[in-house]
């Protein structure tokens, strides 16, 4: 049972909270989140890619099991040490995703053709990508715009913008390079042993890419909002960007003054500020999608 239990933390569940806000956005921004089909076609495709991010952690875990146990917290992960069985966690890479694509073939060929992509970019990532200097972080990106199009192929989408896989994509590489800051600072002398990729980066480099990456973020999330409008001339989503403006500020905060911010999915299930603020963007969202159309 513990193997199991090992192989389930492995799997990283808190992380599929990333899974919710990057697979959902097509349905709800196209304003069929009420729906009942379209909604279960999704949520469908929510389980599956997190079944499939899900082996990506399996796998990674058993490339770093090494550098893991030098690792001051990744050490206590179930893999290096020891409470999952190696075996185990080989055979649950090879079984999970050969189930996980049988099932979204059968939902949506489309699905099965993102996930494999996916997976073998990730598979990829793992043993090559990771070890490339500013490759790594766009390899990330690429995969979290894989998960917005996941979500949009399994229903039929009338009012989506392109402009939201660049959002959704540089708000996934805001994160990704804020993460590699932030463990650069953690492991200070040690971080080249245990990533070896830490010896290309540096915290000025670092810095003037999330800068870029912010400004960058910001600027298509409001052309985002221009494009998609409830009725011609009206771009009420404009009401939304402070919203936006404040998540990002809040997140610098967290990383430069508080020193937070080396796992995202963490800061957003414990800052509160961030979850107020990530609510009232959704209500709002709702009220001008869902309830201003039938006014």
């Amino acid at each position: 049972m513990q193997a199991f239990i090992g192989l389930l933390r492995t799997m990283r569940p808190k992380q599929w909270t990333k899974n919710l806000l990057f697979v959902f956005p097509a349905i709800i921004f196209d304003g069929q989140f009420f729906d009942l089909e379209p909604l279960l076609r999704v949520t469908l495709a929510f389980v599956l890619f997190s079944m499939t991010a899900g082996t990506v952690y399996v796998i990674n875990d058993l490339v770093d099991i090494e550098s893991d146990r030098q690792h001051p917290r990744k050490k206590f992960r179930p893999l290096p040490s020891g409470q999952l069985p190696v075996g185990l966690a080989r055979t649950a890479a090879i079984i999970i995703p050969s189930i996980t694509l049988g099932g979204a073939f059968l939902l949506e060929p489309a699905l099965a053709l993102i996930l494999t992509a996916y997976l073998v970019l990730q598979i990829f990532y793992s043993f090559v990508l990771k070890h490339v200097v500013l490759i790594d972080v766009l390899t990330i990106m690429i995969g979290f715009v894989m998960r917005v199009a996941a979500g949009v192929v399994v229903i039929e989408v009338e009012n989506f913008s392109p402009w939201l896989y660049a959002t959704t994509g540089l708000l996934a590489l805001f994160l990704a390079v804020g993460k590699r800051r932030q463990e650069l600072i953690a492991l200070g002398t040690n971080a080249a042993n245990v990533r070896p990729i830490f010896k290309e980066y540096n915290l000025s480099l670092l810095d003037d890419m999330i800068r870029i990456i912010t400004t960058s973020t910001l600027i298509t999330y409001v052309l985002y909002t221009i494009e998609v409008s409830v009725e011609p001339g009206e771009n009420y989503g404009l009401v939304t960007v402070p919203f936006v403006m404040y998540g990002l500020f809040r997140y610098l905060y967290l990383i430069h003054v508080r020193g937070e911010g080396s796992a995202p999915d963490e800061v957003l299930l414990k800052d509160r500020p961030l979850q107020v603020t990530l609510l009232f963007f959704g209500l709002t969202f709702v009220f001008i999608l869902y309830i201003i159309p039938e006014l």
